[in-house]
């Protein structure tokens, strides 16, 4: 009789004690895991906040910085106490910890091996984020092992993935361990360059002359005078070819709003062309840097 009293006292006593342990230790885990998420948010919408508080057209590279900084704390602060705390209920289970390591290092090797592209994409993470590579809100064009190339606005920067939206609207998931070649749009400043085709038989000096009247008009705009850093200005003749010559026109730009200017630029190019009389050899081109 008292064989069979034992086992459930002590299923008992383990139920007040262990139990009960458990339970603190999963609810805990969970609240504080809401908490430091709901601070993630807030402090991300403190920083939208302050950006538009002082009209800010672009961010500034130490809140990409900052947000993508948040992000990653978040991610890592999270695993780490999920670790933590499945540690501690492994305990009050009664499994002997120390018992377990000399498995959990072959598993873990075992996991290495077959987790690589996880293990890379974490560490890749690691150094974009250390090395400011590129942050929330940043123009970028990202080339992948596999020859994708893949252009977009960073929504999200983490240990393990980058995501982008593209000009499109699509959601691009990108794991940082495949990339290899990274292209910042948006790094401090940015550059619209713009190459006008004019006949080969166009008066290049009168030509010059009405891309920088144009260039001096942009930049008393007041709305362009926001985007741009300084006047554009004309290089001059690019490339010749048999009936065709190439003149640039480059304009810097604050971070991420050349194509805006570059867009602009060529509607009043192709305007004051038209107005003096300077037909176009093929519609205005250009690039954006």
């Amino acid at each position: 009789m008292m064989l069979a009293v034992t086992p459930l006292t002590d299923f008992t006593t383990w139920l007040r004690s262990g139990a009960l342990e458990i339970v603190m230790l999963v609810s805990g885990a969970v609240l504080l895991s809401r908490v430091v998420t709901w601070l993630s948010r807030w402090e991300a919408a403190r920083i939208d906040k302050r950006i538009q508080a002082t009209d800010a057209l672009v961010r500034s590279e130490a809140t990409k910085h900052r947000q993508a900084v948040t992000g990653v704390l978040t991610w890592s602060f999270l695993a780490l106490l999920y670790f933590v705390v499945a540690i501690l209920i492994l305990q009050r289970l009664g499994v002997p910890i120390a018992s377990l390591l000399g498995p959990a290092a072959v598993a873990g090797v075992a996991l290495g091996f077959g987790a690589q592209r996880v293990v890379q994409d974490v560490l890749a993470g690691f150094l974009i984020v250390t090395e400011r590579q590129y942050g929330y809100g940043d123009i970028v064009r990202i080339t992948t092992t596999s020859a994708v190339v893949t252009m977009g606005t960073v929504e999200e920067v983490t240990l393990r993935i980058t995501r982008l939206r593209t000009v499109n609207g699509e959601v691009v998931y990108v794991p940082n361990g495949q990339i290899i070649f990274a292209t910042n749009l948006s790094r401090d400043w940015a550059r619209a360059v713009i190459d006008v085709p004019l006949p080969a038989a166009t008066d290049v000096s009168a030509a010059s002359s009405v891309l920088r009247k144009v260039g001096k008009e942009a930049f008393a705009d007041e709305w362009l005078r926001q985007l741009l850093l300084d006047a554009p200005s004309v290089m001059g003749v690019e490339s010749i070819s048999v009936d065709q010559i190439d003149i640039r026109v480059v304009a810097r730009t604050l971070p991420g709003k050349q194509f805006e200017v570059s867009r602009t630029l060529r509607a009043r190019i192709a305007t004051a062309l038209r107005e003096a009389g300077i037909a176009e050899a093929t519609m205005v081109t250009g690039g954006e840097q």
